[in-house]
């Protein structure tokens, strides 16, 4: 039988749904004026005006950005770098938070402050660049994986997680012989794929977008060089170069606005991809029922 819906509750609905499409609206659609001038004429797209759809539908702005040999190789190492740190951080962070999250683990408290100290407080700019260059880790690939594969925050992230977990698998676990490392691979990770799809998500995204390191430590390598590097060469280039002589035509213009646009859609394609995989893990909780303790 449907319950009578009083006035009151009928608009406070509308306008719920009214904010939810105000919001929906207003995350979806820079997105889409991006899309639309990439997809613009460089001069008419100065002209301004563009809103739904393009003016003068071109594709020279993809175009040239794939004339870039160096996109190829630089893409390459980003998938690479982002793949390898996202598994060697997720697993290695879960194994520190597996620990801290023990309750009979006697030094719980003092590793759990010595890391919530390393949030608020960094070596700063010139002693990590003197650390990386005394380990050796300049020009090499090593160095976008190994300073980043241990998170102080997202080692809370899981920690937290882990402590929610019943007790009983643990210990039945001991009961059959198991040992820790045993039972973090083979069951804490497996029944924790939220906080693991979670995690794995941010990191993803923070290494396929970071070019920072590759700047100060790999610069001088064109072969290690990250997509997002190569990328924002290539902005200040255009910049530079307000016009490219790329065909016997005549000049032809290159506005670093529309530039800017075509890259920002190339590097955020690949994430919207990922996500969807990814986000039903963020509200479904796989130990809901396990067992009881």
């Amino acid at each position: 039988m449907l319950q009578h819906r009083t006035a009151g509750e009928r608009i406070f609905d509308a306008l719920l749904y009214a904010l939810l499409t105000v919001a929906a609206i207003s995350t979806v659609y820079p997105f889409l004026y991006l899309l639309v001038l990439s997809l613009n004429e460089t001069t008419d797209a100065l002209k301004g005006g563009l809103y739904l759809l393009p003016r003068k539908f071109t594709l020279e702005n993809y175009l040239y950005v794939f004339q870039n040999d160096k996109l190829v190789r630089a893409t390459i190492n980003s998938v690479l770098r982002t793949v390898i740190q996202t598994v060697l951080s997720v697993f290695c962070c879960g194994m520190l938070a597996y620990v801290l999250s023990r309750r009979d683990f006697i030094f719980r408290k003092l590793f759990s402050f010595i890391l919530v100290i390393t949030i608020y407080v960094s070596g700063g700019l010139i002693p990590t660049y003197l650390l990386i260059k005394s380990l050796g880790l300049m020009n090499t690939f090593a160095v976008y994986i190994v300073p980043g594969i241990v998170s102080a925050f997202y080692i809370f992230v899981m920690r937290t997680f882990f402590e929610q977990l019943p007790e009983g698998l643990v210990e039945s676990a001991y009961i059959d012989g198991a040992n820790d490392f045993r039972i973090y691979t083979l069951i804490i990770l497996r029944i924790s794929l939220p906080v693991v799809a979670t995690v794995a998500l941010y990191v993803a995204v923070n290494e396929w977008n970071s070019w920072f390191d590759n700047y100060l430590y790999n610069s001088r390598n064109e072969k290690l060089a990250v997509l997002q590097y190569e990328l924002q060469k290539m902005i200040q280039t255009v910049e530079t170069n307000s016009s490219d002589s790329g065909d016997n035509n005549g000049p032809r213009i290159i506005s670093p606005m529309t530039i800017k646009a075509t890259l920002t859609i190339l590097v955020t394609l690949p994430i919207l991809f990922v996500y969807p995989f990814l986000q039903k893990y963020f509200v479904k909780g796989l130990t809901l029922g396990a067992m009881k303790d």
